[in-house]
């Protein structure tokens, strides 16, 4: 049996709690490995390296900083097979998902390269009478990220990338249930040049994730999981006086307006709803056409592509839709849900639940199911289901489509499909969602915008990635100075030269 340590102080350290979770294989059901979870005093070790070892670091220059995200890159091109098969084998996600995953967190460092731009202050000559003004950005000292299991590639290096590169430590708490990725991404920055104790990878469970809100030398967290989970980490940590930025559930709408090209959009549906099973925050779980001539046609063309979609491990190759689901109280949660919609009166067009693979009966698997005739007043439209499952609710015009999104507690994405601009326009203008997609089913924002959900899919700052980011992990100083009016005869003045 495998164990998949800590890596704290720029090597692999072994578990001493005496606790331990177990990591499946998804497609098999089989226990693959076992991840150490840490003890509050291991926790306080990694804070301590962490803490020693971010003086010198925040005393490099930025270019020095970048140079070693310019490394990582290429080592992530380098081993981006290796990681993507490592990541599958522990999620159960397809392996052109997986890639998709660790490129979308390399677009992050690559991003994080220009921080010697990012990093600079700003400048007032003359704000008063021989007065200079001008701001410097600092780094906050040690900062922590509490990730989930769904993007274990992705999500940690939108938290430490811009996060060493802007000259702090890093303790790194992934999820205990596919944590391979994110020790090796520990090790590729290791060899790219990252001095020891800046990233530091402490596995564990709840008792680690309060050990960092409550630790007094941990400066800030940045949390992406659940929306209850989200507030919590929230509140804890705001009440230990951190900064605090938590990414929450979701429930994506796409709306259908009579003039949208229908293929277009069972294609957006297809790959929005079902890819990675639904295990996104970003998946679009309620499709609304408008009209019942745009429902009728909707179906029409999306219940056979559910029907065919293809459902297999991720050694199966690369033409599968997607895999097993991560646990099996991943699947019977799901389950639950789709028993749940049957009961309080939705049509279930595809029916999923039955799903099994030969040769793989003990998987995680649920297959494709398709909800129809859904009401708001349903559990399966209120809450997020995280699962293969995509519900269709018909709005009978525009005005009752945007209320629909405009309406739910959650807010983190939200398309339209429409051929009219001036639906286009006004959609954008007017809902209250922070990603918005016009004939995009999934509008995640590239690596130097922000990615950040509103209403209850979001707390504190929201950005997670880009610009702001680097404000997140920075501290602003501002130095007034005051100079004389003249120069004294015999000064000798220099500039220093470039070694």
């Amino acid at each position: 049996m495998d164990t998949i340590p800590h890596y704290i102080g720029g090597k692999r350290v072994e578990g001493t709690s005496g606790r331990s979770a177990d990591v499946f294989n998804p497609a098999t059901g089989d226990v693959q490995a076992q991840v150490p979870l840490a003890s509050e005093g291991e926790l306080n070790a990694a804070v301590e390296n962490a803490k020693q070892a971010q003086i010198a670091w925040a005393a490099t220059n930025p270019q020095k900083r970048a140079r070693v995200m310019m490394e990582f890159v290429r080592l992530l091109h380098r081993d981006m097979d290796k990681l993507a098969e490592a990541l599958s084998r522990e999620h159960g996600k397809t392996v052109p998902d997986a890639k998709g995953d660790i490129i979308r967190g390399l677009e992050v460092a690559e991003f994080c390269i220009g921080a010697p731009h990012l990093l600079k202050g700003e400048f007032t000559e003359g704000a008063g009478p021989g007065i200079d003004i001008h701001s410097l950005r600092q780094p906050l000292g040690v900062v922590a990220g509490i990730t989930p299991f769904n993007f274990p590639a992705m999500i940690p290096m939108w938290k430490f990338c811009p996060a060493i590169v802007c000259g702090n430590a890093f303790i790194l708490k992934p999820s205990e249930r596919d944590p391979s990725v994110p020790l090796m991404l520990a090790e590729l920055l290791s060899e790219a040049g990252l001095p020891d104790g800046i990233l530091n990878v402490v596995q564990g469970d709840k008792a680690s994730v309060d050990g960092i809100l409550d630790h007094e030398d941990i400066m800030a967290v940045g949390f992406v999981g659940s929306t209850p989970i989200a507030e919590y980490v929230y509140t804890r940590g705001c009440a230990n006086g951190k900064r605090v930025q938590c990414f929450g559930g979701a429930k994506n709408h796409m709306i259908i307006m009579p003039d949208a090209d229908m293929d277009q959009a069972v294609d957006a549906l297809v790959g929005a709803g079902y890819g990675a099973a639904g295990e996104r925050c970003m998946a679009v779980s309620v499709a609304v056409p408008v009209g019942e001539d745009t429902a009728n046609r909707l179906m029409e063309k999306l219940t056979p592509r559910v029907e065919n979609l293809k459902i297999a491990p991720y050694t199966a190759g690369d033409d599968a839709d997607f895999g097993p689901l991560v646990t099996k109280e991943a699947r019977e949660r799901v389950l639950g849900y789709i028993n749940k919609g049957v009961e309080e009166g939705a049509t279930l067009a595809v029916d999923g639940r039955d799903f099994k693979m030969q040769g793989y009966e003990d998987g995680f698997f649920v297959g494709g199911c398709l909800f129809d005739n859904v009401t708001k007043d349903m559990t399966i439209y209120k809450e997020e289901i995280f699962g293969p499952v995509l519900s269709v609710v018909h709005a009978p015009d525009y005005e009752e489509a945007i209320d629909l999104a405009m309406s739910h507690e959650y807010g983190n994405g939200v398309a339209i499909f429409t051929r009219d601009g001036d639906a286009a326009r006004d959609f954008s203008s007017r809902i209250n969602v922070g990603m918005v997609g016009v004939n995009v089913p999934i509008p995640v924002p590239i690596a130097y915008y922000t990615f950040g959900g509103w209403k209850r899919s979001g707390f504190g700052d929201l950005n997670q990635h880009g610009p702001d980011a680097f404000k997140f992990y920075t501290r602003t100083k501002t130095i007034t100075s005051r100079w004389p009016s003249g120069i004294k005869e015999g000064a000798e003045f220099s500039i220093p030269t470039m070694g």
